[in-house]
Formats: C-alpha cells, sequence, structure tokens
C-alpha cells in the first residue's frame, strides 16, 4: 500500500468529514428555523456534539489498527488474492472498538 492509495484514503475520510459536517448544519438549520423549539431545546441543539470519550475512542481505533499493520509485517502470506490481512486488520479494530465498549461501559 503505497502512497497513491493514502492520497485516495485521506481524500476520501476529509470528504466525508465534510459532507457530515454540512448535513448536521442543515439539519439543525432546519430544525431551528421550524420554530417548534422550546429554549431548553435549542441551547441542546447549538451545544457542540464533542463528549469527553471520543478522544479515548479514536485514540483505541487508531492503536489497534496500527497494532493490525505491524502484526502484519512478521505474519507471512501471499501478496495476491490472500484475505489474511484484510482479516487481522479487521479482527485488530473491531478489538479496539470492544475495549472502547467495554471501557465505557464500566461503573463510574
Amino acid at each position: 500500500m503505497g502512497g497513491p492509495h493514502i492520497v485516495v484514503i485521506t481524500l476520501f475520510i476529509v470528504i466525508a468529514f465534510i459532507i457530515n459536517s454540512l448535513f448536521n448544519y442543515l439539519l439543525k438549520k432546519r430544525i431551528i428555523d421550524s420554530g417548534q423549539i422550546n429554549k431548553e431545546a435549542l441551547e441542546l441543539l447549538l451545544k457542540p456534539l464533542s463528549s469527553s470519550s471520543e478522544p479515548l475512542k479514536w485514540g483505541l481505533l487508531l492503536l489497534s489498527g496500527g497494532l493490525g499493520l505491524v502484526i502484519l509485517e512478521f505474519v507471512p502470506y501471499e501478496l495476491n488474492n490472500s484475505p489474511l490481512p484484510y482479516g487481522i486488520e479487521a479482527v485488530c479494530l473491531a478489538s479496539g472498538f470492544l475495549v472502547y465498549y467495554l471501557w465505557m461501559r464500566r461503573p463510574s
């Protein structure tokens, strides 16, 4: 996986982020413009959506994805027609999400 693939993946992520932000803005604007919203709901709507657990989620996801890529460096597999790299990366990413889920579910 070389340079052109990374550029395409990065562009895809940036475009998806921009589209997501645009749709969130349009939805909030439409709700506010409808006029059928009370003051408390309006304050909740205008408050940023970021939570304190978002950095933890993305940190665990990137850590587990990176760990999957490191594991792939040491596991021998055929470059052509081998589903093994996809499986290893999927298992590592899923384990990152599972750790995040268990962390957030624990009693405080």
